[in-house]
C-alpha cells in the first residue's frame, strides 16, 4: 500500500471509497478510512459524510496525507495512535505510544465501579467518597469517574514512566482534580498513606495476559506495551497483589472492581476469595464475554 495511495483521485467519495477498499483487503474492516479522512481534513465523521454525498473534492495535500495513513493502519499500526485519541465513555483521550489503548469493554468496569460507590454505607454519606484507580494508564477509568461523579477524590497510580506522561496530559486537560501517583499498585498503603483504610472503591484494570499467551491481535501484540499486558503464568500476579493491599486500603463494606479475561473469571474470584474479600461476582462486558469481577471487603 504505497504512502502516497489515493493522491491521483480528486473526489473525496471516490478517494474514501478507495482507501477503505484497501484497508479491507490486508482484514481492517470498519470506518477506519472514513476516520482518517475526518482526522486528515479536520472534521467531524457526520461531516465527512455530508462532504461526499455533496461531491466535494479532497486536495492533493489531503490525499497524500491520507494515504500515508492508510499504509500505517494496513500494517496494523492502531488507529487511535495515528489520530492521537481513544474515545471512553463520554471524553475523548490523548494516546500514542506507551500506553495502553482503552477498548469499549473497559466502560463496564466503569458501571461496576459506579455501583459500588452508590452503595457505600449510609453513615458514610457525609464523607467525601474516596475512589484509587490502580493501573490508571491512560487516565481512562479514572478520569471516568471524576467527572461523572464530581465530588468523588479519585487518585490514580501509573508505575511506567511512558504511560504516566500520558495520564499527565488526560489528566491536567480534562480532570485536574485527580491525584495522580507514580509507583507499584502493590505497594498503594506506601503510596497513598493518607486514604489507607478509607477507600470506597478500589477499581483497576491490570495487566492480566499470561507470560506465554500471545494475543492475537497484531494491533495488541505489536503496540501495545508488555508491562499494560502480562502478569505471571497465569495472568494473575497483579490481581493478587490488589487482593492483598486492597484490604489495607479498601474500608469495610467497600468494594474492589476488576478487568480481566474471559476465561479467568473463576480465577479471580478465587484469589479474592482466599484474600478475604466478600461476595466476589463475575459480570459480562458488552458482548456477553466474562469481563469484570466485583467483591465486598
Amino acid at each position: 500500500m504505497p504512502s502516497g495511495y489515493g493522491a491521483e483521485v480528486p473526489d473525496l467519495r471516490a478517494t474514501v471509497t478507495a482507501a477503505r477498499d484497501a484497508l479491507a483487503r490486508v482484514g481492517v474492516v470498519g470506518p477506519d478510512a472514513e476516520i482518517l479522512a475526518a482526522h486528515v481534513l479536520g472534521t467531524s465523521l457526520g461531516e465527512l459524510r455530508m462532504r461526499m454525498l455533496r461531491g466535494a473534492e479532497i486536495a492533493p495535500d489531503d490525499a497524500r496525507a491520507l494515504g500515508a495513513l492508510v499504509a500505517r493502519r494496513g500494517e496494523r499500526e492502531p488507529l487511535q495512535h495515528l489520530t492521537g485519541e481513544a474515545h471512553f465513555r463520554h471524553v475523548s483521550l490523548a494516546v500514542g505510544p506507551g500506553v495502553f489503548t482503552p477498548r469499549p469493554e473497559t466502560e463496564v468496569l466503569v458501571d461496576h465501579a459506579l455501583a459500588l460507590l452508590a452503595a457505600r454505607r449510609a453513615d458514610a454519606a457525609d464523607a467525601p467518597s474516596i475512589v484509587v484507580d490502580a493501573c490508571a494508564g491512560s487516565g481512562a477509568v479514572a478520569i471516568a469517574i471524576a467527572t461523572e461523579r464530581p465530588a468523588t477524590q479519585v487518585h490514580a497510580v501509573e508505575l511506567s514512566d511512558d504511560a504516566i506522561a500520558w495520564t499527565r496530559r488526560n489528566v491536567d486537560a480534562l480532570a485536574p482534580s485527580i491525584r495522580l501517583v507514580q509507583g507499584d499498585v502493590a505497594e498503594l498503603d506506601a503510596l497513598l498513606p493518607d486514604v489507607v483504610g478509607a477507600v470506597d472503591v478500589l477499581v483497576s484494570n491490570p495487566p492480566y495476559v499470561p507470560a506465554a499467551a500471545v494475543p492475537r491481535d497484531p494491533e495488541v501484540r505489536l503496540h501495545d506495551p508488555a508491562l499494560a499486558l502480562y502478569s505471571g503464568d497465569d495472568g494473575l500476579d497483579v490481581v493478587r497483589a490488589l487482593a492483598d493491599v486492597g484490604l489495607r486500603m479498601v474500608r469495610a463494606g467497600g468494594g474492589i472492581a476488576l478487568e480481566h479475561g474471559e476465561e479467568q473469571g473463576g480465577g479471580v474470584r478465587a484469589v479474592l476469595s482466599a484474600a478475604g474479600w466478600h461476595d466476589a461476582a463475575t459480570h459480562p462486558d458488552l458482548t456477553g464475554r466474562d469481563r469484570i469481577t466485583t467483591a465486598r471487603r
